[in-house]
């Protein structure tokens, strides 16, 4: 016989579970005492949505569920944001959260709000365990659903009584298998098609961000020769710097790549999913779009594939691989110009010296002082957009972005969870001075944790996405400015060694400077957001459409 709670954590334990971020409550003592016992690493953190993020993120740079803790009532309501960001991101997260007694209780409703109904819309699976005969069975369940394709959320709600019983109950091991591959005629009529087409072209969504189908794709693109372009999410999973890459669709139409886009009249979607902003516009009849995916396509206004071919992502490219050949009447000479075109201009306000700074030079400056391998997690703001444009990824999880619930708040504790699994890496947390101060408090975190950390508050003293929103639509400023904190000061009072540039050469210097040294430093960087809807809406496709 075992404690529930014990029984619990040797559950976890098999799921090779090494760390459980959140903040426990009184409900969740016996599993503390048992955490405590176990080799799982407690990570305390100062928000219940933080402890989400840093999960998430850990299942996204892992592939195995991340796992959060929290309280009943006002501790599991706190992890709602989260769960939205894991699960709409594909991102593999496990959340457990407490209850009051359910056998017999004397505080009447105090606390206590329907967790298990309240996440049922965010999550893949959820449930209250009532016996904890149960408990390897749920737990075993849970992970299996979350790191399952499509990977997401699962929520378990352990109350107090339940933890403390005794059982008997073996725990699950996790059975072997394989997904489903994709059927063989599908892979012909795919084959035929892109074998048929004059300008092919493919494209890299969040779901091809797999080990294996990177490494598919890699071979893909090395027999065939066609050029590919990503989405956000997708970016890294192939080399950003390769002759071949055509850019990323960040914006949804208008770019450079949407020249090449358009020009394609076969476009071989690998891993898209509809949750992120469309990487192109469908029009009836304009070109054949073929969907690789572990699941068919979720239809919507502007995408509607013709063509599905639907299992294993990774053993489906290999199969189209295998099935074709560049062919004589292939014709990339557009391409060719479009790329010539979009890397001339990333460079575009790469060495701006205005101060406040340009977004595009504080991408340039990043970008040249990190490694391959090093990790950029960005929060979200005008500023991701330029990110995703301009920064070229060389690995795949290096640009750690949110483009499908596209939450604030995300960046720092993301920049946290990404040291903890890759402690030999550089990470630079990019957030706006909006999105920092909704989770700020993690700077006492990663300081407890002495971990090595580069912190960039971009500031412009404003919610600065909508105040362009704002402007763009010809509406006056109104209700977006903000009162920061001396941001310097701040950090110090934290132990973080804040900076504050005065010019922009200053700023390159003083990001190397933090870079190379141990501990954490926040670096408080003015940027003008100003000329953006121009660039973006006005000069950007006036360029692009002058590509011939």
């Amino acid at each position: 016989m075992a404690k529930a709670s014990d029984l619990f954590v040797a559950a976890l334990e098999a799921e090779r579970v090494e760390y459980v971020f959140g903040i426990p409550g009184e409900e969740n003592l016996d599993l503390l005492e048992s955490l405590r016992a176990s080799g799982i690493k407690l990570v305390l953190t100062r928000h219940e949505q933080a402890a989400g993020f840093m999960a998430a993120t850990y299942g996204r740079l892992t592939g195995r569920a991340g796992v959060c803790l929290a309280t009943l009532g006002p501790g599991a309501t706190n992890l709602v944001t989260a769960a939205a960001y894991a699960q709409l991101g594909a991102m593999p997260m496990m959340m457990i959260t407490g209850q009051k007694p359910i056998r017999a209780s004397r505080q009447g409703h105090f606390q206590i709000v329907d967790v298990v109904d309240m996440l049922r819309p965010l999550t893949k699976y959820t449930r209250q365990l009532v016996s904890a005969d149960t408990i390897p069975a749920r737990i075993r369940e849970a992970f299996r659903l979350a790191e399952d394709e499509r990977p997401g959320v699962t929520h378990l709600e352990l109350p107090q009584d339940i933890a403390g019983d005794d059982s008997d109950a073996q725990l699950i091991p996790a059975s072997h298998a394989r997904r489903p591959v994709a059927e063989s005629r599908a892979i012909a009529q795919a084959a035929d098609a892109i074998r048929g087409a004059r300008h092919p072209l493919l494209m890299i969504g969040a779901g091809a961000n797999r080990k294996t189908t990177a490494r598919a794709l890699r071979g893909f693109v090395d027999a065939l020769g066609i050029p590919f372009f990503s989405t956000q999410m997708g970016k890294g999973v192939l080399d950003e710097t390769d002759p071949l890459w055509l850019g990323n669709a960040t914006l949804s139409d208008h770019d450079f790549v949407h020249r090449a886009i358009d020009a394609a009249d076969c476009i071989v979607n690998i891993g898209h999913d509809v949750i992120e902003k469309p990487p192109f516009f469908m029009r009836e009849g304009r070109r054949t779009v073929i969907h690789v995916n572990y699941a068919r396509a979720e239809v919507d206004p502007v995408y509607f594939p013709q063509i599905e071919v639907v299992g294993d992502i990774a053993n489906a490219v290999w199969q189209l691989t295998e099935a074709l050949a560049p062919q004589p009447h292939w014709d990339f000479a557009f391409f060719d110009r479009v790329r010539e075109a979009l890397v001339g201009h990333l460079s575009h306000r790469a060495d701006a010296d205005c101060f406040p700074m340009a977004s595009q030079r504080i991408v340039a400056d990043i970008a040249a002082a990190l490694d391959p391998e090093d990790i950029v997690c960005l929060d979200n703001g005008l500023y991701k957009l330029w990110f995703a444009r301009n920064y070229r990824c060389r690995r795949p999880n290096t640009l750690l972005l949110d483009n499908a619930l596209a939450t604030m708040g995300a960046g720092l504790p993301s920049a946290i969870a990404a040291r903890i699994v890759h402690p030999d890496r550089r990470v630079v947390a990019v957030c706006g001075d909006g999105g920092f101060m909704m989770n700020s408090q993690e700077l006492e975190t990663a300081v407890r944790l002495k971990l090595d950390l580069t912190v960039l508050v971009l500031r412009d003293d404003a919610y600065g996405m909508i105040k362009w929103k704002q402007s763009h639509e010809d509406y006056p400023n109104f209700g977006m400015d903000l009162g920061n904190p001396d941001f310097v000061d701040y950090a110090r009072s934290y132990g973080v060694r804040g900076h504050r540039p005065s010019s922009a050469d200053d700023f390159a210097a003083v990001l190397r400077a933090a870079l190379d040294a141990p501990g954490i430093d926040l670096i408080d960087v003015p940027v003008d957001y100003t000329d953006d809807d121009r660039l973006i809406n006005d000069d950007l496709p006036r360029r692009a459409a002058a590509v011939e």
